[in-house]
Formats: C-alpha cells, sequence, structure tokens
C-alpha cells in the first residue's frame, strides 16, 4: 500500500528546531507542524476508534498535556506509528491522514483544536 497522492509522501520526519512539536517536511515543500498530543488524540487504532461506529473512543481529556512520541517507526511507503509516552503503541497513521491533519492556516487549521478527521477506508 502507499500514499494515494504521491507529494503527500514525506521526506523528512523528525522534531521542529525547538523539540516542542513534529515536523513533516512532505515532497511537494509543504512543511507540517504537530503538537504532540494533537496526533495522539487523533490516533485511528481500533483502541482509539470503535472499529464498527467509526466514533473516536479515546477520551481527549485522558491524553497529558505532556505527551510526546518516544520512537517513530515508519511503516512501510504509507504511514508512521508512534511509540508514545504514555505507552500507546497501536496506531498506524497513514501519510494521506497526517496530510489532512495539519494544524497550519494554509492547510485549513487554526491552533491544531478544530475537529480530528478520521481516515478514510
Amino acid at each position: 500500500m502507499t500514499s494515494r497522492n504521491p507529494s503527500f509522501s514525506p521526506v523528512e520526519v523528525g522534531p521542529s528546531p525547538d523539540a516542542s512539536q513534529l515536523r513533516i517536511r512532505w515532497r511537494d515543500g509543504h512543511t507540517s507542524d504537530y503538537p504532540p498530543r494533537l496526533l495522539r488524540v487523533a490516533c485511528p487504532c481500533a483502541a482509539c476508534v470503535d472499529e464498527m461506529t467509526g466514533q473516536r473512543i479515546l477520551v481527549p481529556d485522558s491524553v497529558p498535556a505532556g505527551i510526546h512520541p518516544l520512537a517513530i517507526h515508519y511503516v512501510g511507503r504509507y504511514a508512521i506509528q508512534f511509540d508514545w509516552s504514555d505507552g500507546h503503541t497501536t496506531g498506524i497513521f497513514p501519510f494521506d491522514f497526517l496530510r489532512r491533519l495539519c494544524p497550519c492556516r494554509v492547510c485549513g487549521g487554526e491552533d491544531g483544536t478544530e475537529e480530528i478527521p478520521l481516515p478514510s477506508a
């Protein structure tokens, strides 16, 4: 499986310069800076989203403010998986999903508090 839009493939993934956010530089030249808590709350795994209804079951208030990734793993050429400081490790974040989640104003976000989209099947 590959990302549906080739420009939504990252060329670099790592911390922002101040290490407070996750930075993804995309093939099309766009750079996305994600607050770690936004990513953790957006986790699309079956423990965080009901598999049958698609409803988010993770309670956002249960995610600590200081959450951060301990490790980042590529999943094939289509996604990233995080090992989070709260022990959660099962979420797979497809690149298309991450790009849609970009909180910057160019992509339609404002401050990372907008409704979190669920990945499309």
